[in-house]
């Protein structure tokens, strides 16, 4: 019996990543973990989008240090990179824009792929199974070989979906459904508890990956901020690189975490003044 071919899958993490620390690096690795013990998944390739300024958080610095921070963690991965598509956008864009987004640049890679070499690839396909995997349908919907996207993000998301104002309920359904989500769960979050209390995170349970960080690491970019301002060494918080960058910059200050304070977050500035 020959071994069940694994479905191929891409993890994106959006955020503002202010700064990138180790721990979002580790969400990848743990989520990698998890989706191939299943047997099921194969991760191929980790992705992050760091949100534009327009997001106006509180102590937001301006994004292209961000991506650059970002950059230059993930330096040494041989499977997660940086795209900077989000953070060039003038207004803020919706998560499931996002993922929309980079679905369908997978899409557009897989096509250029194929075009390469057409002869080679034309014959290959005579000789594969039917790149159909949607049984009983006479049309063809779904690529055998086209990666699964799947978004990747803490528990503190799971619970950030019961904010009033904070997601649009058809985009939180869309993710889940159409997506799904590898939800990270440290220390005292419950991410089970946040499905459980929402119909939509229940109905679609089955596309949710939960899983635990057991080595507790409680490293969060505002201690990390926190530290800086008041001259505390955050040292093997966050990668070299990424430290030595704040430091000849100057990046983290009282200052700077004023930016932003009294102004509404982009989506509750937007989803309020349409519910």
């Amino acid at each position: 019996m020959e071994p069940m071919e694994r479905i191929k899958v891409v993890l994106l993490a959006c955020g503002s990543f202010n700064p990138i620390t180790n721990m979002h690096l580790r969400m990848f690795e743990l989520a990698r973990d998890h989706l191939e013990d299943t047997g099921k998944y194969k991760v191929v390739q980790g992705l992050i989008s760091p949100v534009g300024d327009a997001y106006k958080k509180k102590g937001l610095i301006e994004a292209h240090h961000r991506v650059q921070m970002a950059r230059l963690a993930t330096e040494s991965s041989g499977w997660i990179r940086v795209n900077d598509w989000e953070s060039q956008q003038s207004e803020w864009v919706e998560t499931a824009k996002v993922v929309r987004h980079h679905h369908s640049e997978l899409l557009t890679t897989l096509q250029n792929d194929d075009e390469v070499d057409t002869v080679k690839s034309f014959k290959r396909k005579r000789l594969e199974e039917p790149e159909c995997m949607v049984q009983g349908s006479s049309g063809c919907s779904t690529r055998k070989d086209m990666p699964q996207l799947k978004l990747l993000c803490g528990a503190d998301v799971l619970e950030s979906f019961g904010v009033p104002n904070l997601w649009k309920p058809e985009d939180i359904a869309e993710i889940v459904s159409r997506y799904g989500i590898v939800c990270i769960t440290r220390g005292d979050s419950d991410a089970d508890r946040f499905i459980q209390q929402s119909d939509v995170l229940w109905e679609n349970r089955k596309n949710i990956f939960v899983t635990r960080e057991w080595v507790t690491n409680d490293i969060s970019a505002t201690h990390v901020r926190r530290a800086l301002r008041r001259g505390q060494s955050v040292r093997y918080l966050l990668p070299d690189p990424v430290l030595r960058y704040i430091q000849e910059r100057g990046l983290y200050s009282a200052e700077s975490e004023k930016k932003n304070a009294g102004v509404t977050l982009a989506p509750l500035q937007r989803y309020s003044t349409t519910s």
